[in-house]
């Protein structure tokens, strides 16, 4: 799938940041836009006609943007649409909640063609799945998925499932996981950092030092940016470390990368 075969649907009040984003997507290729300042008639239109992308705002007229993605999470026809914020919003109380939708992409305002573009490619990435594994039989091979949010699991759950992962095994946090751990072994542990109960650094302390499962992979997929916390991690043994929102791309590489080695 290239740009201009992308279907996009546009969710912005301004109509100053409308015309910058439709000026950028028309000289981007991008054909095929439409365009609404209200949430709700956009989920209305959503569910008429689904879009390939969804770019939005996240202050809108009658529901925040946070509130949208959720709306579209809980639809079985949109849960599978891409979703990418554009917003000055720099909070993490505030972007948390995208960050755990599942969305693949925040773009920062404010932001270049350049940025836009990276963000619409990374929704193609999860439109087409592509191939992660050459020689590995993929559906015999076990995963424990550890999260919190449920809408962040189900959103890993289906970038698996696309690239033949048939055995996930859920999580809700680490001491769950670790009950999972003690009689279920598994090729590989994805898991978030902030988790009640126990956390995703405790949680790969236990793994490296208290499993019979010591040398499993883990790869944690987090919107934690505090690098004293994200260092400890490392520390601890995680195998590597990816931000949400993530590129799907990179983390088909990465789970390929971790089950090949």
């Amino acid at each position: 799938m290239s740009l201009g075969d992308l279907q996009v649907l546009l969710v912005e009040p301004s109509h100053m940041q409308a015309q910058l984003v439709l000026r950028m997507l028309a000289h981007l290729g991008v054909s095929r836009v439409q365009h609404y300042e209200r949430a709700g008639e956009a989920l209305a239109a959503m569910r008429e006609t689904r879009p390939g992308a969804v770019i939005s705002s996240l202050y809108l007229p009658d529901m925040a943007g946070t509130e949208l993605v959720t709306a579209m999470r809980h639809d079985e026809e949109l849960e599978r649409v891409p979703f990418i914020l554009i917003s000055s919003e720099t909070r993490p109380q505030v972007l948390d909640p995208i960050r755990q939708s599942g969305a693949c992409c925040i773009v920062a305002k404010p932001f270049t063609e350049a940025q836009l573009a990276r963000a619409l490619h990374s929704a193609i990435d999860l439109l087409t799945p592509e191939e992660a594994f050459d020689a590995v039989e993929v559906e015999h091979l076990r995963v424990l998925l550890v999260d919190d949010s449920y809408a962040s699991r189900r959103h890993i759950r289906r970038l698996l499932e696309e690239m033949g992962l048939e055995e996930i095994i859920e999580a809700e946090n680490g001491r769950e996981a670790v009950i999972k751990l003690a009689d279920t072994m598994v090729d590989l542990v994805l898991t978030d950092y902030n988790m009640p109960e126990m956390d995703g650094r405790a949680l790969v302390e236990y793994i490296r030092t208290q499993s019979w499962q010591g040398s499993v992979p883990i790869l944690m997929i987090t919107s934690e940016h505090d690098q004293g916390r994200l260092a400890a991690v490392e520390k601890a043994g995680v195998s590597a470390i990816c931000d949400k929102p993530f590129e799907a791309r990179n983390i088909r590489q990465l789970i390929a990368q971790s089950l090949c080695a």
